[in-house]
């Protein structure tokens, strides 16, 4: 059991909480299953100061979810050089995004296309940083593979046609998050995107099969599982697709999803952000479906219920 795990226990305690299980909780999972050794694309922070030649860089991949969510871990597969230590992953940041043309201006033509990019900003109320004071997200990596190869590499020629960058090899790590305070979200399609700073190197983002097969998990049904997109500070806003704009080829062109995972319990009867009854029906609805307001915090990873109540506030926001 990693350290904050322990932590956030002892946190919970700190406030007399009863850490019992809820009687019928409502579990998430979704899961694109195993890496697949066939991409690595870059996860890069900006650089302090910011660089020309380290841009930010970014990798996403999509999720749905068909009730109100509140995620409170995920776990991502990445390669860092090899002989590298897990201590040298410094910083880790999470972002989620709607789909285009969601939070976007108009497309600009300097991509090929934005139909189910990302959209052009974040949900900035949902951005989760184990740099920001206070943190508000912790994590532990692992080595799941000292020697992991993936047969081709995105980095730093994020071009349309440009074919990739070649294999490489390293370390294949698991990062393990818990988000402190989770993130609530709607019934919607989102992106999800974590970075990875690395000190000394890169943390390449592993793919994984597209389509997911066991033990990944399916989408809902009449839901699209939509490709992996990358972009850096010279795209902003834009998108490029990893496989089909990038790696491009012969039809039919290669996609990609990125290996990550989320969990956490879905509230069913949560209210609907932007109604005047949303905080009310969102709150009574988790005292129900958890035996009570105090279980419902415990149990969703807020420990409090003032930051529960806040986390409510935040998502019944329009």
């Amino acid at each position: 059991m990693k350290a904050y795990i322990t932590m956030a226990s002892v946190a919970a305690l700190s406030v007399g909480l009863t850490a019992a299980l809820p009687a019928a909780a409502d579990m998430f999972f979704f899961s694109t299953g195993n890496p697949d050794g066939k991409l690595g694309s870059l996860s890069r922070p900006p650089s302090t100061p910011p660089t020309t030649g380290n841009p930010e860089t970014e990798t996403a991949d999509d999720f749905v979810l068909t009730d109100a969510t509140v995620i409170s871990r995920a776990t991502i597969h990445g390669l860092i050089p090899s002989g590298f230590d897990v201590s040298s992953i410094q910083q880790v940041e999470v972002e989620l995004y709607h789909v285009f043309p969601v939070d976007s201006a108009p497309f600009d033509g300097r991509v090929p296309t934005r139909v189910n990019s990302p959209s052009d900003v974040e949900i900035a109320a949902e951005t989760r940083d184990s740099a920001a004071s206070p943190a508000t997200l912790s994590f532990g990596a692992t080595v799941e593979n000292k020697s992991f190869t993936v047969a081709n590499t995105v980095v730093n020629n994020l071009t349309p046609g440009a074919k990739g960058e070649g294999p490489a090899t390293g370390e294949e790590v698991e990062i393990d998050i818990t988000f402190t305070p989770p993130i609530f979200l709607p019934a919607d399609h989102y992106f999800f995107r974590p970075e990875v700073e690395v000190a000394g190197g890169n943390f390449l983002y592993l793919s994984a099969p597209r389509p997911i097969v066991p033990p990944g998990t399916s989408f809902p049904a009449g839901s699209t599982d939509l490709q992996s997109w990358i972009r850096n500070a010279n795209l902003k806003p834009n998108w490029l697709r990893i496989g089909t704009d990038i790696i491009d080829g012969p039809a039919p062109q290669p996609t990609f999803n990125a290996a990550f995972s989320l969990t956490g319990d879905t509230i069913p009867e949560a209210g609907t952000p932007g109604r005047p009854n949303c905080h009310g029906q969102t709150i009574s609805a988790m005292a129900r479906q958890f035996g009570g307001i105090n279980q419902a915090a415990m149990s969703l990873g807020y420990f409090r219920v003032d930051a529960l109540q806040e986390g409510v506030s935040v998502f019944c926001q329009p």
